[in-house]
């Protein structure tokens, strides 16, 4: 159950009741104290600030306990996840102070024409000579936010701007939150275009599907820095990452075994995709219908794509008819779709990937009895599959090579690079992803990422510590 923490500040009573009293009230209801500050003290009465870790389904419970309670007044409540983001989480900080009119004139009017004018003269002097080196537009229209669905661009902001600290925090990218306010595949697109030039990259999120397909390819083709929809192609690269180390513990190679993958949205075209890129031979696309089957006739442009390829297996049925003898499962749909008894009737040593958030598409107490390695989409259980081990690093990459897109070799790159991270001594059924705060895992991706972009030709420049 997920967990938040509130502080609550009351004033108490002292005739009428203890702080003991305070904290056995706390408890009873399944709070725990983990701070107290005193506010203001008194011989009668006084005022303090108690932080409390509860289950956030509790919150209410916790509050109600307080209130009832003969001489204690609730005086407010915090909800510290609310604080952290009072008045946003990102600023703009200038690199150096302007003190005088010497500086004034170096950074702004009139010294900075003869910048402008050395752009003018040579566009790619932008990249030496302002943000763009190193800045990337974190793009959304608000319709797909995880867990929440189309809750529009200004909900969807605080998701954003978390994703600008990562950048900054993981990968020393600067990236800034731009939230539209339309569903308009054409005018998406053209607005991305226009505000373009000031940015090294353009990271898509929460874009709905298939819209989300059109505009990234779109944009992709006509802009002449890299693209990447962190929905479909963050997550497919994580999912890589985790399977071929998931697949060196169970001692079963990449072409040799069957995978069916539910949930063939904007993250299951792409999974899909990139499975067939790292040498899938047999696999089982699947959606809410049933298994998308080879030589079928499809309207969703994707799913016809996936029909057309050999290593699409023929055979019809639903989740639970074609999980049967699969030595892998990969979901990114819906929880509970399956049970203790679907994942029996897998191959031994199986690998299962639930990764439908905040549930899983089967929990992992009914899975664990019958498969191998088992990994979700939580922080609250091992082998959490995670986008944030791949965006940093990948836009490290791309920016110090500046390259003009990201193609299929460098998200594979990506894979095996957060993979290796994984030590041959550290590997086992609970350790196949490294933590997002592994230091390790921007550096590796950011340079396989470069290698790669070399080795494919889109890299328009060759960093100091690859000459």
């Amino acid at each position: 159950m997920a967990q938040t923490s509130i502080i609550l500040r009351l004033e108490l009573d002292h005739d009428k009741v203890s702080f003991g009293d305070v904290a056995a009230a706390i408890s009873k209801v399944g709070g725990d104290i983990t701070s107290i500050d005193v506010i203001r003290p008194g011989k009668d009465s006084s005022v303090r600030d108690i932080t409390v870790d509860v289950a956030e389904a509790a919150e209410s419970v916790v509050v109600e306990a307080l209130k009832s309670h003969e001489g204690i007044t609730v005086v407010n409540v915090s909800d510290r996840t609310f604080l952290v983001h009072l008045g946003g989480k990102i600023n703009m900080q200038p690199n150096l102070p302007i003190k005088n009119r010497d500086d004034l004139s170096r950074v702004y009017t009139p010294g900075v024409a003869r910048v402008c004018t050395a752009i003018h003269e040579n566009p790619r002097k932008a990249y030496s000579l302002t943000i763009k080196r190193n800045t990337v537009a974190v793009v959304t229209d608000g319709t797909a936010v995880l867990g929440l669905g189309d809750i529009g661009p200004h909900a969807a902001a605080p998701v954003m701007e978390g994703k600008a600290m990562l950048f900054k925090q993981l990968a020393g990218v600067d990236a800034f939150p731009i939230c539209l306010d339309t569903k308009d595949t054409e005018e998406i697109i053209r607005t991305i275009k226009a505000i373009s030039p000031i940015f090294g990259g353009i990271n898509l999120e929460d874009i709905s599907s298939p819209r989300c397909f059109e505009i990234e390819t779109r944009l992709a083709d006509e802009l002449d820095v890299p693209v990447f929809h962190d929905d479909q192609h963050g997550t497919a690269v994580v999912v890589i990452a985790g399977l071929l180390n998931a697949l060196k513990v169970v001692g079963k190679r990449i072409d040799n075994v069957r995978i069916v993958v539910n949930g063939v949205g904007a993250a299951g075209v792409s999974i899909c995709k990139m499975l067939l890129a790292a040498g899938v031979t047999r696999l089982v696309p699947v959606d809410r219908d049933g298994a998308i089957v080879r030589g079928g006739t499809y309207e969703h442009s994707m799913w016809q794509w996936l029909a057309e390829q050999p290593q699409v297996e023929a055979q019809e049925g639903t989740l639970k008819d074609v999980i049967a003898d699969a030595d892998v499962f990969i979901g990114v749909s819906r929880g509970g779709l399956l049970k203790g008894e679907d994942v029996q009737k897998m191959k031994p040593n199986s690998i299962v990937f639930a990764m439908a958030n905040p549930v899983p598409e089967i929990a992992p107490e009914e899975a664990l009895p019958h498969v191998r390695v088992f990994a979700t989409g939580r922080s609250d259980y091992p082998n959490q599959i995670n986008n944030v081990l791949v965006f940093p690093g990948i836009f490290r990459g791309a920016l110090d090579c500046r390259a003009r897109r990201i193609n299929e070799p460098m998200k594979l790159a990506a894979a095996r690079a957060i993979a290796s991270v994984v030590t041959e001594s550290e590997l086992n059924e609970h350790y196949i992803i490294p933590s997002i705060f592994n230091d390790k895992v921007v550096t590796k991706v950011r340079h396989a990422i470069i290698e790669a972009a070399i080795l494919t030709g889109v890299s328009r420049r060759i960093p100091p510590d690859f000459r």
